[in-house]
Order: structure tokens, then sequence, then C-alpha cells
């Protein structure tokens, strides 16, 4: 998966967390709080490895041009 789609599926995932949390709040649900906390902290991780990724292609390609300008 690439670096927009892991962080477009890290979105999703904390905003339904969040709703799942909240309405979990409002019926008294300890499990469909736990499992809104769950999924947000899910897309807090997908969030970091789509950033992540596109940390290393940007290093990668600055590279790249280095190497294409001593060449």
């Amino acid at each position: 998966m690439g670096s927009t789609a892991d962080k477009a599926k890290g979105l999703t995932n904390e905003a339904v967390g969040q709703v799942k949390q909240g309405v979990g709040k409002m019926v008294g649900s300890d499990r469909l709080k736990a499992e809104g906390a769950a999924q947000e902290l899910k897309g807090h991780a997908q969030k970091a490895m789509g950033d992540a990724k596109s940390a290393v292609k940007n290093a990668a390609n600055k590279m790249a041009k280095g190497a294409n300008k001593n060449l």
C-alpha cells in the first residue's frame, strides 16, 4: 500500500474510532468506547506508516537527483 493510501485509511480509522467512542459514551457502552479507542490508535499508526513511507521516498528521490548531477 502506498503512503497516500495509508494516510487516507488512517484518517478514516481515526474518525470512525472517535465516532464509536462518542456513541459509546452516549449509550454507556464500555465495549464500544474501547473499540473506538483501539480503532483510533490503529488510525494513528497507519498515518505514521504513511508519513514514514513518504519520508523514505523523498530521501530516495533526493539521493537519485544528487547522483544524476554528479555523473
